[in-house]
């Protein structure tokens, strides 16, 4: 197979979205998100640059479906090229005596057990020449990110484990640090901010595109 395939979960909106854009039409794009139009959307846009997607509407969390989708990818490719995980909950701020049952267990799940899965799951299909990219946010520690940015940094010691791990053998296992961005998530941490002086997420992936040396 000559074909580049790309993972992008997360890739209905935000960083995500961008980064699935960007790549294309480099990469065919195996693009996982929970928002149907906004894959849609991005469909429209990987096509309109004579790229192609495959859409695969469903929630990282769904642990039989991404199992599934692995497997699929596999039979179809036998590969994958680069994944970027760009899937996350950010639960709304409060203080930490006050965290909400459902809330902490959403980030969780969505933050820290799905990345725990999903890498075996991943790992075999990159092989020893794939890439993965995972996004830190540093907020780990920062007062009322209590679930947002425990779950974050579990999620992000995973993936340096999993880099330290390959750092020889492969696959390689890149940690990258976005500027702030005008994305949903980041509306709900900081209502009222002034929208302007923050990054475009095309911009972002572009930037960091350049930065890991990937193809965009």
């Amino acid at each position: 197979m000559t074909e580049k395939i790309a993972l992008v979960t997360g890739a209905s909106r935000g960083l995500g979205f961008a980064f699935a854009e960007a790549l294309a039409p480099a990469f065919h794009i195996v693009a996982v998100g929970r928002t149907v139009g906004g894959l849609e959307d991005l469909d429209d846009r990987i096509k309109a640059k004579n790229g192609q997607a495959t859409l695969a509407p469903m929630d990282i969390t769904n642990t039989d479906a991404m199992a599934q989708l692995c497997r699929s990818v596999f039979d179809r490719w036998g590969k994958i090229d680069l994944w970027v995980h760009a899937a996350v909950h950010g639960a709304p701020l409060t203080p930490t005596d006050h965290i909400d049952a459902k809330d902490w267990n959403k980030s969780v799940a969505s933050n820290v057990t799905a990345t725990g899965q999903l890498i075996p799951f991943i790992s075999p299909l990159l092989g020893k020449e794939g890439q993965a990219v995972f996004f830190d946010d540093p907020r780990g520690g920062e007062k009322f990110f209590g679930s947002y940015g425990a779950t974050k940094a579990a999620q992000i010691a995973l993936a340096k484990s999993w880099q330290a791990e390959t750092a020889t053998t492969g696959p390689k296992v890149h940690i990258v640090t976005p500027n702030g961005m005008p994305t949903g998530t980041r509306a709900r941490f900081f209502p009222g901010e002034p929208r302007e002086a923050l990054a475009n997420p095309h911009d972002e992936a572009a930037r960091l595109l350049k930065e890991l040396s990937l193809p965009k």
